[in-house]
């Protein structure tokens, strides 16, 4: 493996780092990569819907704290709730694609 010096792309970054990809270290990073993702698309929806967190949990039948731990990467969301959340909350429209 490369010393960090050694290192040219971010791709082997994360590999020295999290681990290859594939490994249980590395998957355990994605997964976390992406909630962190996920939580900072919805507070910017949110920041331009010019809504606070307080307003997003009331429209959503959720609490504040929960809105907070969403927008700071500290919370896995079930589907449906991330629906309700983008949908119901912040009136978009959300599509997945798998690839």
């Amino acid at each position: 493996m490369k010393k960090g010096k050694d290192i040219t792309t971010f791709e082997e970054y994360l590999d020295k780092t999290y681990g290859k990809v594939g490994t249980k270290e590395r998957a355990d990073f994605d997964i976390k990569a992406k909630s962190f993702a996920i939580g900072e698309i919805i507070r910017e929806e949110r920041k331009q819907a010019k809504m606070t967190q307080e307003e997003l949990a009331r429209r959503t039948g959720t609490r504040k704290s929960f809105i907070s731990r969403i927008e700071n990467g500290h919370s896995d969301i079930q589907l449906s709730t991330l629906y309700r959340l983008i949908e119901q909350g912040l009136g978009k429209k959300m599509h997945i694609s798998i690839q």
